[in-house]
């Protein structure tokens, strides 16, 4: 394989990376805490779209519930997303990502 070759490989491999960023955007989940207090938004990218707080959470002394919920939220939704994104991905595409025919 020449260097022009490898140069065409290269650019294919990131084009369709930034088709799978673009992709992975739009996959949206939500996730809530064991109270259902907090719920937050994350796209397929794993980043936070939007986050609601119940108002009785919002006081300096429930910092730790408020700590404690957000953390159980988002962990929930990135729970939710692999669940999405794996069901969402076919075999041949997993044998593309890994470089297999």
């Amino acid at each position: 394989m020449g260097m022009f070759d490898q140069i065409k490989d290269l650019y294919k491999l990131q084009k369709e990376a930034r088709e799978m960023q673009k992709k992975m955007k739009t996959v949206i989940v939500e996730g809530f805490s064991d109270d259902e207090d907090v719920k937050v938004r994350m796209n397929g990218l794993q980043e936070l779209e939007d986050i609601e707080i119940a108002d009785e959470l919002l006081s300096p002394q429930n910092k730790k519930e408020l700590t404690k919920a957000l953390m159980q939220a988002i962990k929930d939704a990135q729970k939710r997303l692999q669940k999405e994104l794996a069901k969402d991905m076919d075999m041949s595409q997993i044998k593309s990502m890994l470089g297999a025919s």
